[in-house]
């Protein structure tokens, strides 16, 4: 009897094949059942065996949805050990493709975090200083040294303005005051990227992953940041002026300046509809067409 190709055993090589779903996959669909109360408060999550064999990948994929839904704070007690249990408030943790605008400073560590989990880290970053990259990059440290997650790779770009530029801010009020506000941010934007690169290329080192962290200089001051992760998140955000004063050299200066730790980032994230999955794909041709024509090489040294 001839065996037709729908009918052939489900073993071995033969078995057809299940689309692989991805980690993020697994999570969306994990955030679904504790926002829904399928997965209540307080609850024990089905153990990462169960959950691979339920949605048909590997444990590793698992643990990364796992981490995502921690860094969101739907999840605690994530780890190779016991199955995690259901934050005691998930209702309040508002994350995923429903998540508001939030503070730079809450929303990028946590969303850097999950990033990390994944094999190949890839991070575009365009902003002021990059203080806020800087400080963001704490969480995924932590993590890596005590051992609980280790990716392979990890590539970061930042994109960051030249020092041969006027800066549109931070602008002295006086236009004739000289130029120790530019001198200022110029030695700012100097010693964050180079925290940035230092603690990143340790990890060569002291774990041995493979981490490639290039600057660029732009021509321009950028008015907005943007935040690009592993090619399916963008992080866009707004810089506000305002005017404040700040001492300088034991001189006070008036200038219009911006925070950008506290500028509110919308979030945007690849496959949770047309728009957020264009302005995805667009934000990624806008920063390489950046990168490749108009940037420049920067050494954090000038």
């Amino acid at each position: 009897m001839v065996v037709e190709p729908e009918h052939a055993a489900v073993s071995g090589r033969n078995r057809s094949p299940r689309p692989q779903r991805s980690h993020r996959e697994v999570a969306d669909e994990l955030r679904s059942r504790i926002r829904s109360g399928q997965l209540r408060a307080g609850q024990r999550m089905p153990t990462q065996a169960k959950l691979a064999d339920e949605f048909g990948v590997e444990r590793g994929a698992v643990r990364q949805a796992l981490r995502i839904l921690q860094s969101e704070h739907l999840l605690v007690n994530v780890s190779k050990g016991s199955p995690a249990t259901v934050a005691d408030h998930p209702e309040t943790a508002l994350t995923g493709p429903e998540a508001p605008p939030q503070p730079t400073t809450v929303a990028l560590g946590a969303r850097i975090a999950a990033a990390f989990a994944a094999p190949h880290v890839e991070i575009d970053a365009l902003c002021l200083t990059s203080i806020s990259l800087t400080l963001a990059m704490g969480e995924p440290l932590r993590q890596i040294h005590a051992g609980r997650i280790k990716p392979a790779r990890v590539d970061v770009r930042v994109l960051l303005p030249s020092s041969d530029i006027d800066l549109a801010f931070p602008a002295p009020v006086d236009p004739s005051a000289d130029g120790r506000l530019q001198r200022n941010w110029l030695a700012n934007r100097n010693a964050q990227g180079q925290v940035l690169r230092h603690n990143l290329l340790a990890l060569r080192f002291t774990h041995g992953i493979d981490v490639n962290v290039t600057f660029r200089a732009l021509p321009f001051t950028p008015p907005v940041k943007l935040y690009l992760l592993n090619g399916t998140e963008a992080l866009f955000a707004y810089y506000t002026l305002t005017k404040r004063e700040e001492e300088i050299d034991d001189v006070h200066l008036e200038m219009y300046d911006v925070q950008g730790t506290q500028s509110m980032l919308f979030p945007f994230t690849q496959g949770a509809g047309l728009r957020d999955t264009t302005f995805v794909e667009q934000s990624h041709l806008w920063f390489n067409a950046l990168w490749e024509t108009i940037s420049s090489e920067l050494l954090l040294t000038n």
